[in-house]
């Protein structure tokens, strides 16, 4: 049997939150959770040098709070605070909200600091996927992500590849494991991330577990 559940979605509540939390009303729910969907994906994007590990929206009635987490936190906030009035601007203008109007939300950015890159599962496998576009070896890759991430004091890491590796002609799949990752415990606190990388020869599947 392969492994069918998401190890972040298996431990929600006892490692780790969900991503959007707060008010959401009944009769635009669905309006609002992809509203939720594509700010985090226009902030992945738009942040990807300040190196966005994680971004969690908390909703009230009167207010939206955006706080990003980041390994560069000096590329997001600017020159004294004015690349953060700027995404301001620009996510209220993508949520088509107008700053004066008395019913819309006012926005609220928070950057937090990321204080061991080489822990976060979606940090690694973005780094990963980033080295195979530009062509790199793909087992020197996996091999330094592997020590990077055993060095900063994790249990264990597993690191899996699939798709045209390397450009063959036949899709295959490689994992590499460094230490313990016990997926069915659920006391053990598991990172994951599936990151896609899109190469000359097709998309390659990038997937990383941390225990830490």
């Amino acid at each position: 049997m392969g492994q069918k559940v998401n190890p972040i979605a298996l431990r929600l509540g006892i490692h780790h939150g969900f991503k959007s939390v707060g008010y959401y009303d009944k009769k635009n729910y669905a309006k609002t959770v992809l509203q939720d969907i594509r700010v985090r994906e226009m902030l992945l994007t738009k942040l990807k040098p300040a190196g966005v590990g994680d971004i969690i929206i908390e909703r009230s009635v009167s207010s939206i709070k955006i706080s990003i987490f980041v390994v560069r936190p000096g590329i997001v906030i600017g020159r004294g605070g004015t690349g953060l009035e700027e995404l301001k601007k620009q996510i209220v203008k993508f949520l088509k909200l107008s700053i004066k109007g008395k019913n819309d939300p006012k926005i609220e950015l928070k950057v937090e600091p990321i204080k061991e890159p080489n822990l976060s599962a979606y940090l690694v496998a973005n780094n990963v996927s980033d080295q195979l576009i530009r062509r790199m070896p793909h087992k020197r890759i996996m091999k330094q992500s592997i020590e990077r991430v055993m060095s900063s004091g994790a249990k264990g890491v597993r690191i899996v590849l699939s798709g045209r590796i390397g450009g063959a002609e036949i899709g295959r799949r490689e994992r590499v494991q460094a230490g313990k990752v016990s997926l069915s415990t659920i006391r053990a606190d598991i990172d994951f991330a599936s990151v896609p990388a899109l190469t000359k020869s097709g998309y390659i599947g990038v997937k990383v577990w941390i225990n830490r």
